[in-house]
């Protein structure tokens, strides 16, 4: 039995990141424009800019100024780690106040020594073994392209 259940919320920044990502692996062959993928998505052109800023901050997307510019992979989309993009984009991963590295070790009576807050950390722990794991190669695939390049086809 397949158990579901509820999962962590990433911020909308991180969706939309991984999103453009997607988007870009999907138009390889050419720039792309950051009102196109905010069109493809129905995302506010204006929090993409600010996305696409940062993605071009940490590498992921290159980003060309001027009339022919546009974005597009900073680098290999199998070199781009899901899990890097969540780091980079997430301010704080901790589940709990006392799991963030500026945490106190008296921030609660049960510190050090708490069995909920190493469980807890081996659960995060997991979640970004999985996600390092997962390339946006692994992601990208002919249903994305298919979805994505929908329009220019029809």
């Amino acid at each position: 039995m397949v158990h579901l259940y509820p999962t962590m919320k990433l911020t909308l920044q991180t969706d939309y990141a991984l999103r453009a990502l997607i988007y870009l692996g999907a138009r390889t062959e050419r720039l792309c424009s950051i009102r196109e993928i905010a069109m493809a998505y129905g995302i506010s052109e204006a929090h993409m800019v600010k996305v696409v800023h940062k993605l071009g901050q940490g590498g992921f997307a290159e980003t060309l100024r001027g009339r022919n510019g546009g974005l597009r992979f900073g680098r290999p989309a199998k070199d781009i780690m899901i899990g890097d993009v969540v780091c980079y984009f997430e301010e704080n991963m901790a589940l709990l106040g006392c799991l963030e590295k500026s945490a106190e070790t008296t921030l609660c009576k049960l510190m050090p020594a708490c069995r909920l807050r190493s469980g807890l950390n081996q659960a995060t722990q997991a979640m970004m073994a999985v996600l390092n794991d997962c390339t946006l190669a692994d992601v990208i695939t002919p249903f994305e392209i298919a979805q994505l390049t929908k329009r220019e086809t029809s």
